[in-house]
């Protein structure tokens, strides 16, 4: 495949890309074709109008349009798309995609989620999501990552499906924070990373992390406050805890929407707490992670409580997860969450425990309860069956008890 040389200078105009699209499409063009195949790199200096008579793209149009065929590489199929985009070129326009899709790499992702949002391609997009989903430690030590804009950076920190830790992520941010102090010639300061960080700082879900973690890198970054400093150390150390403006939310290998099942039909007051956990024992139809537990609260008013919750993987006795926390409630008889850090993977038919150990004074619980909970959507039915747990278990039964809720997604 032979490069093609490309004068760029000026504004690109256009009524569907941003005026600095010219000079993006340049250089992450440039960012897709091996090294031996590049143009040279003097050719995507400046911005400005690309001139239609010498740009790739226009050359692909105009022999698309009087024959039909489609010549597009890695060199052109930027120019290529956006010439697509502005002449309305549709058919064009779906070869560039498909041409995209087919070269989506992990290493290359960031780069092209980028240009699907800058070119209004919703499908492109959603594909770069998955695969930054299924790769994420790749995907954000590539180097486009440091490149994309802050918009596309929030869009990916929202998400519940990206498989790595929160410290890593929270490194990754901090990579990117230098380079877009770079781009907006600022120095490279803690006030300045933490300003053009700007809201994507809160999407970071610090309350994941290990307190081990937490110290060794956001504590000591100068990108957070003090007081929020402390106030995550409180976090993670004492109970109750104290609110903190950070999601809890487990986002590790989740797909689909949260579900919740409840396994009562109506709530009562007064249930009691000496230090013996409540368990009830489940199985369930299909493979599915638990991200924590419905619990009920206080009868006496607004109070806080300590708990610890765990999973038991019943024939085994191995604990495969478990959360030392806290929870506010307000006296209602209204369920409150109390979430696992990570998801716990639970498989079909595969007897389970679970297990709460509340620090408080007396609740409300669930009575008339349900031997078999079914949980339907259009496309599938996950069916919980419970069982009483042997031994202590503070009365928690089938028929009433704590741990009314379990959430989880499919």
């Amino acid at each position: 495949m032979t490069s093609m040389c490309v004068s760029i200078h000026g504004n690109i105009p256009g009524k569907r890309a941003p005026s600095k699209a010219g000079a993006q499409l340049a250089r992450w063009a440039l960012r897709l074709v091996p090294s031996r195949l590049r143009p040279c790199p003097e050719l995507f200096k400046g911005r400005g109008t690309a001139s239609l008579t010498t740009v790739p793209g226009d050359l692909a149009l105009r022999g698309f349009l009087y024959s039909d065929e489609v010549q597009i590489g890695p060199e052109t199929v930027m120019t290529t798309l956006y010439t697509a985009k502005k002449y309305a070129v549709p058919a064009l326009e779906a070869h560039c995609v498909e041409f995209l899709t087919k070269h989506l790499r992990a290493d290359n992702a960031f780069m092209l989620l980028t240009q699907a949002r800058l070119f209004d391609e919703p499908q492109l997009a959603s594909l770069c999501l998955d695969t930054i989903d299924k790769s994420t430690m790749d995907a954000i030590s590539a180097e486009g990552f440091t490149d994309i804009d802050i918009d596309t950076l929030c869009a990916v920190l929202e998400r519940d499906t990206l498989s790595i830790r929160e410290s890593r992520l929270f490194g990754a941010i901090v990579r990117w924070s230098e380079a877009e102090c770079q781009r907006q010639q600022l120095p490279v300061s803690f006030e300045n990373k933490q300003k053009v960080l700007g809201k994507a700082l809160s999407l970071i879900r610090f309350p994941l992390m290990t307190i081990e973690e937490f110290a060794a890198g956001p504590a000591q970054s100068g990108i957070l406050s003090d007081r929020e400093v402390v106030n995550l150390f409180l976090h993670f150390t004492v109970n109750p805890k104290p609110r903190v403006d950070y999601i809890d939310r487990p986002r590790c290998c989740l797909r689909g929407k949260e579900c919740c099942i409840n396994r009562f039909q109506q709530v009562e007051s007064r249930w009691g707490y000496s230090g013996t956990s409540d368990r009830i024992r489940f199985t369930v139809n299909r493979r599915i992670s638990i991200v924590g537990f419905g619990l009920y609260g206080s009868i006496h008013g607004p109070t806080d409580y300590q708990v610890n919750i765990q999973i038991i993987e019943y024939e085994k006795k191995q604990t495969l997860g478990q959360n030392d926390t806290g929870f506010s409630c307000d006296g209602s008889a209204s369920t409150f969450r109390v979430m696992f850090k990570e998801p716990i993977e639970i498989l079909p038919n595969v007897c389970y425990t679970a297990c709460a150990t509340l620090k408080g004074p007396d609740s409300h619980y669930g009575t008339k309860g349900l031997k078999k909970v079914v949980h339907e959507t259009s496309a599938s039915k996950t069916v919980f069956s419970f069982f009483s747990s042997p031994g202590n278990n503070n009365g928690t039964s089938i028929e009433d008890g704590q741990i009314p809720e379990i959430i989880f997604y499919t």
